[in-house]
């Protein structure tokens, strides 16, 4: 990755306020960006998460929100490259309030869109999921084959993926969409309703207390540290290759792990013997998830750093260094 690069550019990240966003402001800030800019309306991010960069040059801060035209617009002027993290997630979440993922996922994702077609960004990149994938059996998940979507959710960033087709088509526009497989690492909020799997694992055995775990634990998942979305973000936005942009990639490890092999990795890293409680299995859950990653490997030059048991260690150390006790 040519440091340079960020050195000279100009960086809109939305949704910078959040897990995936607020990692990427991290590392473009310690390689000296020419500018950072965030927008964020602070729903599922937190403040706490960019405040070190208040008050620096070369970062400023939007409170707005991308279901807002006039904020994506103002948000991309003098801009050079765009980095899409914003975005409502969970499938529980899209199952139960369904009008607001798609407003925000959907439509906000549409402002974004009009918003570099209309200004002098070179290129967005955006989050788009392995949700997508649906009820495909076939693993590893190749990009050009999916199933149908089993979730609101999922529904709304398979969309994504059209708009930005016919974006890049008509109006000459340069996307590239990362579907992330469970991305997982620090300052991934542990806490609500919505809490991704690991930080609410690792929230639990922090406290001593066992996890309930949806189904027979036998779900498995292509968990991946969030140091790998970052590089894959960084990738995806300066790559040259034209054969590379207007694609869809997977970002991930290519090791599936199942949530019972999670928390018994959990169980050696902290030397706790907590046994799971096992409840119904959630609706709209995706089984199996593992991804190829050959493309992302071969066009972009994407190798994933850090395998599962790394990442883990990593995140635990964070959280227990940041969890109040």
């Amino acid at each position: 990755m040519d440091l340079n690069r960020i050195e000279q550019g100009r960086f809109l990240i939305t949704g910078g306020a959040g897990f995936i966003g607020s990692n990427l402001v991290a590392f473009l800030m310690q390689n000296n960006a020419k500018k950072v800019r965030v927008l964020d309306n602070l729903s599922t991010g937190f403040f706490h998460n960019i405040a070190e960069y208040v008050g620096k040059p070369n970062f400023e801060f939007i409170e707005g929100d991308i279901r807002n035209l006039d904020d994506c617009q103002s948000a991309c002027k003098d801009i050079d490259y765009v980095s899409h993290q914003a975005a409502l997630g969970s499938v529980p979440r899209s199952i139960k309030d369904p009008i607001t993922t798609n407003d925000v996922n959907i439509s906000g994702f549409l402002n974004m869109l009009i918003a570099v077609r209309d200004s002098n960004v070179k290129r967005l990149v955006y989050a788009a999921s392995s949700s997508t994938y649906g009820d495909s059996a076939s693993l590893p998940k190749v990009e050009d084959i999916i199933g149908m979507p089993l979730s609101p959710y999922a529904v709304t960033k398979y969309v994504n993926e059209l708009y930005a087709h016919v974006f890049a088509l008509n109006y000459g526009i340069e996307t590239i969409g990362l579907r992330y497989f469970n991305v997982y690492g620090p300052k991934q909020n542990p806490n609500g309703a919505y809490a991704a799997v690991i930080p609410l694992f690792i929230s639990k055995i922090i406290k001593g207390e066992p996890p309930i775990i949806n189904g027979d634990g036998s779900i498995g998942r292509d968990f991946t540290f969030v140091s790998n979305a970052v590089q894959a973000n960084l990738l995806s936005l300066f790559v040259e290759d034209e054969k590379a942009i207007n694609q869809i990639y997977n970002v991930a490890c290519a090791q599936r792990t199942t949530l019972n092999e999670l928390w018994d990795t959990l169980k050696e890293i902290t030397g706790k013997n907590i046994e799971p409680i096992y409840g119904p299995q959630r609706p709209g859950d995706v089984l199996q998830s593992l991804a190829d990653i050959s493309k992302a490997s071969s066009l972009l030059g994407y190798i994933p750093k850090d395998p599962v048991e790394v990442g883990l260690v990593k995140t635990y150390d964070w959280y227990k260094m940041n969890t109040p006790t």
